[in-house]
């Protein structure tokens, strides 16, 4: 496993981490015995960050990695986020007593006196011109309730705006294969503010794991199912934004190019870590044999320059007149 450092955190984190949205719901049937298998994996491999939220399942990922603490005494960071449960997710929620609301629920789901890392989870772009509400997250990092926090957020606009407050040590962004555009200017300038970032959908929600065709079917409850077109919350966290079809059509094109010996899933991940802006990246895993897969691309030798402009003809052809200006 390879460790890079996050913000300004003091922090060295795998490079290859985990994100806990799938052990938590909305990506079909999940099983606690096996996510527990998978998370003890993840450690077993070298992973020590796991990446979560107060919605995912409603707390249960957040219990799972409490779990998680209680059994094993080696230590690791746990990043949650918090701002999803407002019903109707408006930027006026985004005040002090509803952030110490959240902020007290996770403690307790987490079982610990202070989180590692909260996470604005993708609020409303009003949000980030609000600066009492970093003030805030200011305040609770005082009082001992966090020990650091960070955003997670949709748009490069909402990135840039969020790391000129000086208490930001991370951004959670999605970017992979399919999304491209924030090595255009974000990561620039998130490596000059000592800001870490974290790429989230690294796979695009399983996309570029190479294992879909068109006949793949999901469960009701999975979003890749009832949030194409974006009905439950932002379209570009399913897919990346990008149509089924087409993403399909450009996972053919990128076959080829897969590495010998490689899954196509590792050389996504391996593409993500090409960037030294980027401190990790946080795909999913509902399976011990998923996590292993995944870690593996920590460890593998870069990709060459032909494969690396190869991989970026092929998302201007077909992601980028998609997907490049909206997010």
């Amino acid at each position: 496993m390879q460790y890079r450092p996050l913000g300004r955190t003091g922090w060295n984190i795998s490079t290859v981490s985990f994100g806990a949205w799938a052990i938590g719901g909305t990506w079909g049937d999940v099983d606690d015995d096996e996510s527990m298998d998978a998370l003890h994996s993840a450690l077993d491999l070298g992973v020590n960050f796991f990446d979560s939220a107060d919605v995912y399942g409603d707390g249960r990922s957040e219990r799972l990695l409490a779990q998680l603490r209680r059994e094993r005494s080696e230590p690791f960071y746990v990043a949650t986020k918090a701002g999803r449960r407002l019903d109707p997710h408006v930027a006026s929620g985004y005040n002090r007593a509803n952030l110490n609301a959240f902020v007290e629920r996770s403690l307790v789901n987490l079982n610990t006196e202070a989180i590692d890392l909260l996470q604005l989870h993708c609020p409303p772009t009003e949000v980030f011109y609000m600066p009492e509400v970093f003030g805030v997250l200011d305040d609770l990092v005082k009082a001992g309730k966090l020990r650091h926090y960070g955003v997670s957020v949709e748009k490069v606009e909402e990135a840039l705006k969020a790391i000129e407050f000086p208490g930001v040590q991370s951004v959670q962004i999605i970017y992979n294969l399919f999304r491209q555009r924030p090595a255009e200017l974000l990561f620039e300038q998130t490596q000059k503010r000592g800001v870490g970032i974290l790429a989230r959908l690294p796979l695009s929600s399983g996309l570029l794991s190479g294992k879909m065709s068109a006949q793949t079917s999901f469960a009701s409850d999975d979003h890749r199912l009832f949030n194409r077109e974006g009905a439950a919350f932002d379209r570009g966290e399913t897919f990346s934004g990008l149509d089924f079809n087409v993403g399909l059509q450009a996972v053919e094109a990128m076959r080829p190019l897969v590495p010998e010996g490689q899954s196509m899933a590792q050389m996504a991940l391996r593409w993500i870590q090409m960037n030294p802006a980027v401190t990790c990246s946080i795909p999913g895993g509902k399976r011990a044999s998923q996590v292993g897969d995944n870690v593996a691309a920590a460890d593998l030798p870069p990709l060459t320059e032909a494969t690396m402009k190869a991989l970026a003809d092929i998302y201007s052809h077909y992601a980028k007149p998609l997907v490049h200006q909206r997010w």
